[in-house]
């Protein structure tokens, strides 16, 4: 994908559409040689690269360096941005301060969780020409008061009340909606009710596209291992294995070996 108008090409066609979260140069420049569709920047970065509980602690600057980098390493890819905790929830004027600085920093679009709220937010930052990804179901950055990650939309209020949200992002101006940790049935039936992409994510396989972190699809995080995320890879003990053989080369002496030596 090169535009954000691809999204809704992409769903006219029925062709599934793959996003991957990233959050540096060199990792998107891997994904950008792939068929991957999309990148997201995501305010995961927080936990996945800065080592903090919770996405709640990742800051407008955060996101604006982590974009950049991805930028700079898929030139040419559409790159969607998390707004970070409490960016947009201080009002239209200054989510349309923050929400800039990720497109000046290299997003193509952002992407807000929630609705309720700050619905003047998302046709304030729609009619600026910024483009807006909506995020429904588990939403980390409200996990205090979710009591937790926990799978949303289980009771019939719960499942009318996303699926109205579903309609109110599309009807704002929403591109595309990620669906998170919702039941496949109730995730089909907001598919089936938008005419806007959804991405699923813990979301079964009913929805328009798909979308995983990075560092889960290559089993970096032996710590972390959700149901959701498929390991292609059992990158944490590849790291492992290069490691002790490097700690093996330098011990026995053959690290540096004469090609290696800079005479």
């Amino acid at each position: 994908m090169k535009t954000i108008l691809d999204f809704a090409r992409a769903r006219a066609e029925s062709r599934p559409i793959v996003m991957v979260t990233a959050y540096d140069a060199l990792i998107a420049r891997i994904v950008a040689a792939s068929p991957v569709d999309a990148i997201l920047v995501g305010d995961s970065v927080a936990m996945v690269v800065h080592g903090f509980p919770s996405t709640v602690e990742a800051t407008l600057a955060m996101m604006v360096l982590h974009t950049a980098a991805v930028r700079r390493g898929a030139p040419h890819r559409v790159i969607v941005a998390d707004m970070p905790f409490g960016s947009f929830r201080r009002g239209k004027y200054a989510a349309a301060e923050a929400a800039p600085a990720l497109l000046r920093a290299g997003a193509t679009a952002v992407k807000l969780e929630g609705v309720a709220g700050h619905e003047d937010v998302i046709t304030h930052l729609v009619n600026g020409g910024i483009p807006v990804m909506g995020h429904l179901g588990l939403t980390p950055q409200f996990v205090n008061q979710l009591g937790g990650y926990r799978v949303q939309g289980r009771t019939p209020d719960a499942a009318r009340q996303l699926l109205a949200d579903a309609r109110g992002l599309q009807e704002l101006g929403a591109f595309a909606v990620v669906l998170e940790c919702v039941p496949d049935e109730i995730a089909r039936c907001v598919t089936a009710e938008l005419t806007i992409p959804t991405i699923g994510i813990g979301a079964g396989a009913g929805t328009s596209g798909q979308i995983l972190v990075i560092t889960d699809l290559l089993g970096l995080d032996e710590r972390f291992q959700p149901r959701f995320a498929r390991r292609y890879r059992d990158g944490h003990g590849e790291v492992m294995n290069v490691l002790e053989d490097f700690v093996h080369d330098v011990r026995a002496g053959s690290f540096p070996a004469g090609e290696e030596v800079i005479a």
